[in-house]
């Protein structure tokens, strides 16, 4: 058994009611007294228990966070954020994760439940607008990852810019085909990263928008998923040798490395064949020699995780809205055209 406040009291001398006033923190107990208690604490290794704090603190200790597809690399790069912010905060994590729209809502009720967690954190999910007002009459505590909502603080990445960006480093290759590789059509990011990549493409007059390829039918992960990247990689290497793109903006990493499969076991190789260039910088990326745009993710779940513990202090401030720009990364999956179609 560990030591208890009673251990406490006996080895400082004074009585149970002074230890468990210093170690609330209570402002009835003077200067002196309450570093000697800490002291004797110290020294005895003395542990609090996580429930009887709750209970004394009115509080659970626990957040929870909703995210998709928790197995997806994204979502287990920004869980690590989270957990590195939690861990040192005596905090646990509750985490739900969704794999059918129905278990949103389900999710969203038990939230609201008194004393269910201190706070949470939505991430990659549009919050229903019925829900939207249940928080706000509730006053609860929720911070948006990778979505924006003007009523809660949101932090999220430029998708538009970055996709934009993205497109326009192949141009600048000298590509004159490009096509891309998104997830299922109504997803933010898929709307968002569409529309970077056709802005750029709109801009150049000799540069051709070679097809916006979508997975063919729903998949896991919203299409964001090495599968998908693989078969819609296919359906591109099987277009005639005069519509196939020579450069390809893949929507996401982990349909990136799908999309390098399907090319090399076609005989095809990256940049040579095609190049591409996605989006997020996993840490499987670099060990791809993958082009990509780096978004922060797992600086994401700190700093999200961060307001979130600013909010519970202090439910009236004003909702903050944090934008990130992704960075280009350059490494080995981009260059130039084959000869055969430059200035084409």
């Amino acid at each position: 058994m560990g030591v208890t406040i009673y251990d406490i009291a006996k080895e400082a001398k004074v009585g149970v009611g002074t230890v468990s006033r210093v170690l609330n923190n209570h402002p009835s107990v003077s200067t002196e007294t309450r570093d000697h208690v800490l002291a004797v604490a110290q020294r005895m290794d003395y542990r609090p228990n996580a429930s009887a704090q709750r209970l004394a603190r009115r509080k659970s200790r626990t957040i929870t966070a909703i995210m998709p597809y928790i197995t997806n690399y994204f979502f287990v790069e920004l869980l690590g954020g989270i957990q590195d912010f939690l861990f040192e905060r005596d905090y646990d994590l509750l985490l739900y994760g969704v794999n059918h729209p129905k278990q949103i809502e389900a999710y969203l009720q038990r939230s609201l439940r008194a004393g269910h967690s201190d706070g949470m954190l939505i991430a990659s999910i549009d919050l229903p607008p019925d829900y939207t007002q249940k928080y706000l009459q509730n006053n609860f505590p929720i911070i948006l990852v990778d979505r924006f909502n003007e009523h809660f603080d949101s932090f999220f990445v430029q998708n538009v810019e970055g996709a934009h960006a993205a497109t326009r480093y192949l141009i600048s290759l000298g590509h004159t085909r490009i096509a891309m590789i998104t997830g299922n059509q109504e997803t933010s990011p898929t709307h968002e990263r569409s529309e970077g990549y056709l802005s750029a493409i709109g801009e150049i007059d000799n540069v051709s928008n070679a097809g916006i390829f979508y997975p063919e039918v729903e998949s896991k992960n919203d299409g964001f998923s090495k599968d998908a990247g693989y078969e819609i990689m296919k359906s591109i290497i099987a277009l005639p040798d005069e519509k196939r793109p020579t450069a390809v903006f893949v929507a996401s990493d982990i349909q990136a490395f799908g999309a390098m499969h399907a090319l090399k076991e076609a005989g095809l190789r990256c940049p040579d064949d095609i190049s591409i260039v996605s989006f997020d910088d996993i840490e499987l990326a670099h060990y791809y020699g993958l082009s990509t745009m780096r978004q922060p993710i797992r600086k994401l779940g700190v700093l999200a995780t961060e307001r979130l513990f600013a909010r519970m202090d202090h439910p009236t401030l004003e909702p903050l809205h944090r934008r990130f720009t992704p960075e280009l990364v350059i490494r080995q999956t981009t260059g130039a055209p084959p000869s055969r179609y430059r200035n084409v």
